[in-house]
């Protein structure tokens, strides 16, 4: 499997709170901070919906 490296990028203030909850399982918590995932599609529907808070580039 392809690994992913997801960065947060932008803070969750103002955000819904399923995109809070979704970026803390993504296990990020403070601008800058980044996670190394294995690609999968659950991970990919994830990041679509926080894709406006969050980078994505391959680990």
């Amino acid at each position: 499997m392809a690994k992913i490296k997801v960065t947060l990028v932008k803070s969750t203030i103002g955000s819904t709170q399923t995109q809070k909850a979704t970026v803390a399982a993504l296990g990020l918590k403070k601008i800058r901070s980044f996670r190394i995932h294995e690609d999968t599609p659950a991970l990919q529907g994830q990041i679509k919906k926080v894709s406006h808070l969050v980078k994505v580039e391959e680990a």
